[in-house]
């Protein structure tokens, strides 16, 4: 008789783990793939976190993350947030912003109104389970050009962590440097600083969210970025705009992804998340004409100015 159920039981076992791993693995995403390609290259990259020079946490690696799931894996890391719990607790005062990364090539099927969000609100949850106060974590989204694996089936990052008031921090707020074509860079050095009170245009390339790097612009933020310092009660608005080329909503969705991305930067170069606002105008407010193509590149911008 029990040699008869012995083959049952041990396929009963196998169902078992294999239904343990499918829950775990496919479902909670929380096991590392150690045969996942790399996405860049070979060479470890440091994945970053720190408040001016009050701290300063530099970890092996990055989160890996799903694509179109919110959930976040921080055993993916080499070393835990442990030090960075250590640190708020130890600094209640201290205010920081998870910035929750996603693409518009995911599907969101979460109750939030994107993935970054709701990936940010998973770290929050984490730091907050953790014995981190809710009112020292805020969280805000921001669309990007996500990198994936070859399989197409995950990321790593999608995550970012930004402290309010780091009065050290001379970061210039902006991660990436896109290279513009000869008639962008005309059109990109035709804004010049003045003063903070005189507004500036971000022109950005076609479908892009990271804006195109001028001297005037650096000059523009060091100085904007001291204002707000100084002047608590002042405010930067950023208007996100673009051309006429596709559907509405998404030039809306786009324009405001433009802003936000600015905004994700201004937060990491230590700007308080409550002296911005952000506007998105999509392609209701032209500023040239978009039937050429110079007036089409105009079009594609992020107005910054300061509320008086």
């Amino acid at each position: 008789m029990f040699a008869y159920k012995t083959p049952w039981i041990a396929l009963l076992a196998l169902w078992i783990l294999c239904s343990i791993w499918w829950h775990v693995c496919k479902i909670k995403y929380l096991c590392i793939d150690e045969g996942q390609p790399a996405l860049t290259s070979s060479k470890t990259s440091v994945f970053t976190i720190a408040d001016g020079n009050r701290f300063r946490l530099e970890l092996p690696g990055n989160f890996r993350l799903a694509k179109s799931k919110p959930n976040i894996n921080a055993n993916s890391l080499s070393r835990s947030l442990d030090t960075l719990v250590a640190y708020l607790k130890a600094n209640p005062g201290r205010s920081m912003t998870i910035i929750g990364y996603y693409s518009l090539a995911e599907t969101n099927a979460t109750n939030f109104k994107n993935l970054g969000l709701a990936r940010a609100e998973e770290m929050k949850r984490y730091l907050m389970q953790q014995g981190i106060s809710a009112e020292s974590l805020q969280t805000i989204s921001v669309n990007d050009n996500l990198l994936f694996t070859a399989q197409g089936d995950s990321l790593e990052g999608g995550l970012d962590f930004a402290f309010a008031d780091s009065e050290k921090i001379k970061t210039e707020p902006l991660t990436t440097t896109v290279v513009a074509t000869t008639k962008e860079e005309e059109l990109t050095a035709s804004p010049k600083f003045r003063s903070i009170v005189n507004p500036i245009d971000l022109y950005f390339p076609l479908d892009g969210t990271n804006y195109f790097k001028t001297i005037d612009t650096k000059i523009f933020f060091d100085e904007a970025i001291q204002y707000l310092r100084e002047n608590k009660d002042k405010k930067l608005l950023l208007t996100g705009h673009t051309d006429n080329s596709g559907p509405e909503p998404v030039n809306m969705q786009l324009s405001l992804a433009r802003a936000n991305m600015v905004k994700a930067n201004l937060l990491k170069a230590g700007v308080n998340p409550d002296q911005i606002e952000v506007q998105p105008k999509g392609e209701t407010q032209p500023k040239a004409d978009n039937s050429t193509l110079s007036g089409r590149q105009a079009n594609r911008r992020v107005t910054v100015a300061v509320v008086q």
